[in-house]
């Protein structure tokens, strides 16, 4: 295959990618969200917790790949994003850290501050990333402020001087940009993540916790289908040059309806699998308004990273492939046979009495300062 076309196979794969985890882990930091508002005591949280407990792990793996595929497949692309958006994605980072500790560690400490440290920090660590994942895809598709920077290098044979296309600006510029274009594309992640989870919930626990999801994914659907089809028209109308992707545009609006309508009826499945659709129609709207660019400059057009200038070479793209065609049916198998394992719906009577409680059900007081968990 030509080196162009290899390039374009590679835009798409991390396309593919970006939206495997954004679909899978929109879920989990939809329940990570909504763990203050809808499970009413200790037992339900860890329901609510157990639900995705089985899969957060690997549905966090698209991400890794998506990282390293951008690395491998397009440097500069990575390097400029990473460097420019150092501090956003720090935070994202930072988050992230803290919501795997308090997945792991939180049943196994016995401490009131503790378990309300690990709590909060499993339910931060699922908005700010589901907010600034957002942000940050908002900055690609409205274009940010990368130009040519002169650096010198020095090294045995002297000085060298090299020109880079850097981004410029601030993180307050990251949110900002776009005449808050990107901050509103962290709201409707957010939005978006909460009523995948909701619905999420709704589809596999039992009981009361299961009507209560329901009725919040009822809600969080409608609000998803409005901020939505506002983000989807400003997108399309300010910020994407082509035709085609008003399709996308479509499909998301009526997945964003139908996973409406579908929860009013209470068919979780079909609610579940619209609101997966939707995901996916908005991430090839996102990457679709963005191609040939990888980070369009809004600065200069002619200072755009594409993937032309941002790739790597044909033979490190063809041994890419190669590699992506032996393993990801492996891990699509694997990760399909794990969803299958754990597909039962569970409930309150499946949470063992002993298993351990949250901060706000504990007495420190008394016998009760430091109870066995």
């Amino acid at each position: 295959m030509s080196h162009e076309t290899l390039q374009i196979i590679w835009f798409v794969l991390i396309a593919v990618l970006w939206t495997g985890y954004l679909v899978l882990e929109g879920f989990d930091f939809g329940v990570g969200m909504l763990l203050p508002f809808l499970p009413k005591n200790a037992k339900e949280r860890r329901v609510a917790i157990n639900t995705v407990g089985p899969v957060w792990d690997g549905n966090e793996v698209w991400l890794l790949t998506a990282g390293g595929a951008t690395f491998a497949a397009f440097p500069e692309w990575y390097a400029t994003l990473f460097s420019g958006a150092y501090l956003a994605l720090l935070l994202i980072l930072v988050a992230l850290i803290v919501r795997i500790v308090s997945f792991e560690w939180r049943g196994k400490i016995t401490t009131v501050r503790w378990q309300a440290a690990y709590y909060w920090g499993l339910v931060l660590g699922s908005w700010v990333p589901a907010v600034l994942w957002g942000v940050a895809f908002g900055n690609l598709v409205a274009g940010m402020q990368i130009e040519p920077v002169t650096t010198t290098i020095s090294n045995v044979d002297g000085e060298v001087t090299r020109e880079t296309l850097q981004y410029t600006g601030s993180f307050f510029d990251l949110l900002t940009n776009g005449y808050g274009f990107a901050l509103f594309t962290g709201v409707l992640t957010a939005t978006v993540f909460l009523s995948h989870g909701a619905i999420f919930l709704s589809l596999k626990t039992t009981g009361d916790l299961q009507v209560r999801a329901a009725v919040f994914a009822e809600r969080l659907a409608a609000a998803a289908l409005v901020v939505g089809a506002v983000w989807a028209i400003w997108l399309q109308l300010m910020f994407s040059d082509k035709m085609w992707t008003w399709a996308p545009l479509v499909v998301a609006a009526l997945a964003l309806l139908a996973a409406a309508y579908f929860t009013r009826l209470r068919q979780e499945g079909k609610a579940f699998l619209a609101s997966a659709v939707a995901i996916v129609a908005a991430v090839v709207l996102i990457f679709g308004a963005l191609f040939p660019n990888v980070m369009p400059s809004n600065v200069d057009p002619a200072y755009s990273l594409t993937i032309h200038n941002a790739s790597s070479s044909a033979y490190t793209l063809t041994m890419m492939t190669w590699v992506a065609v032996i393993l990801t049916p492996i891990v699509l198998l694997y990760q399909g046979w794990t969803y299958w394992v754990f597909r039962k719906r569970i409930g309150v009577q499946h949470i063992p009495d002993q298993l351990p409680v949250t901060f706000d059900d504990l007495q420190p007081t008394g016998d009760n300062a430091n109870p066995a968990r």
